[in-house]
């Protein structure tokens, strides 16, 4: 079928559980075990959930010169992600700092240095861009001049825009223009996910929208079908955080459809896995394989297995 080429964010997370929002003033607290670090960001949780779905991966990222590029060239390696794409082409790589509480309540502080600044070695990217059948590109500054790159070439695009409000937005509007399959969250949406989508489907060709609703599940919607209906959310196990949901909804909604062609069993199927993930705290983890995700939704919803 051809390899899955994602580009997007590498970043060293750490994540900090706490007693609620707003967080109340006190000079110094011992969380003990509630304070982590790990390697994340969009883009390798994205080559991450895929890799372990089962998906071919060749994953384009850009990292510093510093300790922490060593923390993500071994982690590379233990999650079974080469590096061949992994360029160390600024000073210190990305980080973030999530705060998180026992309600699925987040704030993220992503701290990116100069990696909107610098570009994305073009003839690395002729050589991972050959032969692939699917281009994943995050919504970074690098990955830009990929969207046209994979048109030309008639590779579908997915994308994520993550929490958007303007669909018009002057950053995000690369994007949506060039997507196949079209991601975002419903947190600063405007209006209702419905007329959202109704609003994009008059600027952009998106065949298929994908709205992140949360606790509430999603909103699918397919062109051709004239399909724009919302799809609940499903329970798996107990919630621990929600950070990294969506990224994990967009990858397994991803793997799926490349497989079937089918956006109705990938979006079931997307609900599954998302909602298993946030049994666990990072971004970049509680990824099931594809067979324990046909076990699971299986079980979950009676369907049957692929």
């Amino acid at each position: 079928m051809g390899a899955v080429l994602v580009a997007g964010l590498t970043n060293i997370e750490t994540t900090v559980r706490v007693e609620g929002f707003p967080i109340t003033y006190t000079p110094v607290r011992y969380p003990f075990f509630d304070v982590d670090a790990s390697v994340s960001g969009v883009g390798y949780n994205v080559a991450k959930a895929l890799t372990a779905l089962g998906s071919p991966v060749r994953f384009l990222s850009i990292i510093g010169r510093d300790l922490g590029a060593a923390l993500v060239l071994g982690q590379l390696r233990a999650d079974g992600l080469s590096n061949a794409f992994v360029v160390q082409e600024i000073e210190r790589t990305a980080r973030s700092a999530i705060l998180y509480d026992a309600d699925g309540q987040r704030m993220i502080y992503v701290d990116l240095k100069d990696l909107q600044e610098r570009a994305y070695p073009e003839a690395l990217f002729e050589a991972a861009a050959r032969d692939v059948t699917l281009a994943v590109l995050g919504n970074i500054n690098f990955a830009r001049p990929m969207l046209a790159a994979m048109q030309a070439r008639g590779v579908p695009i997915a994308t994520d825009v993550h929490t958007i409000s303007d669909p018009d937005d002057a950053y995000n509007a690369d994007w949506m223009r060039a997507a196949s399959v079209l991601f975002m969250s419903d947190e600063k949406l405007p209006c209702a996910p419905e007329d959202w989508v109704r609003t994009l489907w008059d600027r952009y060709d998106a065949p298929i929208v994908v709205i992140g609703r949360g606790t509430q599940g999603a909103l699918l919607a397919v062109r051709a079908d004239g399909f724009l209906e919302r799809v609940p959310a499903v329970y798996t196990r107990p919630v621990v955080s929600t950070i990294g949901a969506g990224d994990a909804l967009f990858s397994s909604f991803v793997h799926v459809y490349r497989a079937t062609n089918d956006p109705y069993r990938a979006i079931r199927r997307a609900l599954v896995f998302a909602s298993y993930k946030i049994g666990v705290t990072g971004a970049a983890d509680g990824f099931l394989s594809a067979e324990e995700l046909d076990r699971l939704a299986a079980e979950v919803d009676g369907s049957p297995r692929d």
